[in-house]
Parts: C-alpha cells; structure tokens; sequence
C-alpha cells in the first residue's frame, strides 16, 4: 500500500530539515510506479523506497542539495541502458525514472498536515503540482470533495487549476501537459488506509494482525474477551474493540472499500458475526474453515455475498504465520484488482 500514511506520520514540524521525494513519471519499467514517495528526514533516518536500493544513495546527495537551497528539484534516472557507466547497470530495472525533491517548509508542512487529517478521516484527497519550467517552484493544489480545495498556488490562475483538477481527478498518477495552465502538471490521488475487521483475538490471529499492518492495512481487532483482545498481543492493530459481536458490528459502519476475517474459531461466534456482515458488500470477507463448514454457518441458505472460505490463497499454507501470509496475500490481491473468483488464482 502507500507509504504516505507512514510518511506523514514522521513529519512532526517544517523545521527539522525533511526532504519528501517522490516519483512523478516513469517510462519503461521500474521497482515503483508514479505516486511512490519516499521522506529524507534531517536526522538521517528514511521512511519508504523508491527502489529496490539503486537510487537511494544517489539521492541522498541530491536530498541535501534540496536542503541547502531550500527549493525543490527534480532527478531523472536512465535506467534504460546496461553498460557500465549507467544506472541501468545491475539495477534490475528498464526505465527512466523522475523524482521530485520538495523540502518541508512551513507552507509544505501546513498542506500535508491538512492532508493527514482528511485520511484519517476515511476521505480520498486528489493533488495536482504545478512544475515550473526550471523545476525550482512548485504550486500545490488539493480537492477534497470536488467543491473544498487547499493549497498554496497564487491566485492568478487558481481558477484554471481548480476546474483541471476537478476534470482529472482519481486519473492515472503522473506528468501530464495542460494546455490552459502551459506547463507540465503532477497529478495524484492519495486514498485511506484500506481497513480490515479481525473477528476473534486468538493466538493465530497474531501473525495476522501484525502482517496486515505491515502491509499497509488500518486494522481493527475485536473479541469479548478482554484478556485476549489486548496491546499487549495486538500491539500493531490501530483500534481494539472489546464487546460481542452484537455490540460492536452495528457501531463498525461497515462500507464497500472494507474487509473481514471471522477467526474466532467457535462455531456459534462465527454464525453470530456472519449474520451480522452478510449483508454489507464488503470488498472482501474471509472465513477460516471449509465450504462445508460455511454452509452449516448459513443453515444451508443460499446468499449473493462471496464469502472466501477457506480464506487466503491456496499456496498449502500450515500453521498461523503461514496462513496470515496467505490471507494478506489475498487481501492485497483483492486490493489491486476488482474481482478474482477462486478458479481464477
């Protein structure tokens, strides 16, 4: 998933001398695609990639030009090419790739913190970044719901960049000449953490908690019972609900965009929550257990939900950290695209 939720956590104040960076355009093939950001922090430490490792010591030269100058930049790699004076050589990978090196100022931290709070709120936010012909200033626009827009651009073309952002909202992210504006645009849309429901706090549920947050996950873990459902065995989940199913489900406000697993491993528990979420076109919902099992679970009723059951990709899985690397597999593959049926992996 994106790395900006990991990204915009570490950025704490626009004076500690970070650098986020960020791939605006690719041609050929590369490690990641446009969209892909990386931050440089002041004190050395780095948060995310950009590469499978080609680049990164390259741009940390850049990274402190970017810093001394207090402008932004942007670094085209040609990785086309494979003798030996070329970033191509060994790298693994085909394309030419371009990054843009903004510093955080003041201005650069007030945007991303405003961008922060709408994710976490659960709201998509579209960008679009005005290039200068030197590269050296960057214009910044956000929308949020077509109608409330953020940013530092000036005022003499707001308008112009309001209606063509509105008109390439939620396109394919990168480099793009808009004839109006007369220069070449970034454009991107920033979605929320994707969130996944854990129904049953035991010992296998650990493995899968802390894999699916790796992988990018808002991950709620809820159980009735409170010794179990605890930080203490959870402490990567980002919210612990301790309740029965019939407390909790109707407060979760489940949406399309959300996944569940039902891992409680009592029968009767799993009935109680399937009922509950049957019906709330979940992106993905995952049971652990056989076909068979399932149908007891629905009393033999026939339904439109896919429930995948057993959950996760058929890769001969055993034992918890084995199956939690199937099932966020299967997330993440339902995650990429809109719809797989099991016959089809």
């Amino acid at each position: 998933m994106e790395s900006i939720h990991e990204i915009l956590n570490e950025i704490t104040s626009s004076k500690e001398g970070d650098v986020l960076a960020t791939i605006i355009h690719v041609e050929g093939s590369a490690y990641r695609k446009e969209g892909t950001s990386m931050l440089f922090k002041g004190n050395g430490k780095e948060v995310g990639l950009l590469s499978a490792g080609c680049l990164e010591a390259d741009l940390s030269y850049r990274v402190q030009e970017t810093r001394v100058r207090k402008t932004p930049q942007t670094v085209t790699y040609d990785m086309s090419a494979e003798d030996d004076l070329t970033w191509g050589n060994g790298a693994g990978c085909n394309g030419i790739i371009t990054v843009l090196l903004e510093p955080i100022d003041e201005s650069m931290f007030n945007l991303l913190t405003k961008l922060k709070t709408f994710l976490l709120n659960g709201t998509s936010v579209s960008m679009m970044k005005i290039l200068s012909d030197d590269k050296n200033e960057v214009e910044t626009l956000f929308l949020v719901d077509e109608k409330t827009f953020f940013g530092n651009c000036s005022e003499g073309k707001l308008d112009q960049i309001k209606s063509a952002l509105i008109h390439y909202t939620n396109q394919k992210s990168g480099l793009r000449m808009i004839e109006p504006l007369e220069t070449n645009t970034y454009l991107h849309t920033f979605h929320p953490k994707p969130r996944l429901f854990v129904f049953g706090a035991g010992k296998d549920a650990i493995p899968l908690v802390k894999l699916a947050s790796l992988a990018g996950f808002f991950v709620t873990i809820t159980d009735w019972r409170a010794d179990l459902c605890s930080n203490e065995y959870f402490p990567d989940a980002e919210q612990i609900l301790v309740g029965f199913p019939r407390e909790i489900i109707p407060k979760l406000q489940l949406t399309a965009s959300d996944s569940a697993i039902i891992i409680t491993h009592q029968f009767q528990k799993d009935k109680e929550i399937l009922n509950h979420i049957l019906n709330s076109n979940l992106k993905y919902l995952g049971v652990l257990g056989g076909k068979k099992r399932i149908q007891r679970l629905l009393e033999g009723k026939k339904i439109d939900t896919e429930i995948n059951s057993p959950a996760g990709l058929q890769i001969g899985a055993e034992g918890p950290e084995e199956i939690a690397i199937s099932i966020v597999g299967e997330l993440i593959q339902r995650q990429r695209i809109k719809k797989i049926s099991k016959h089809e992996e």
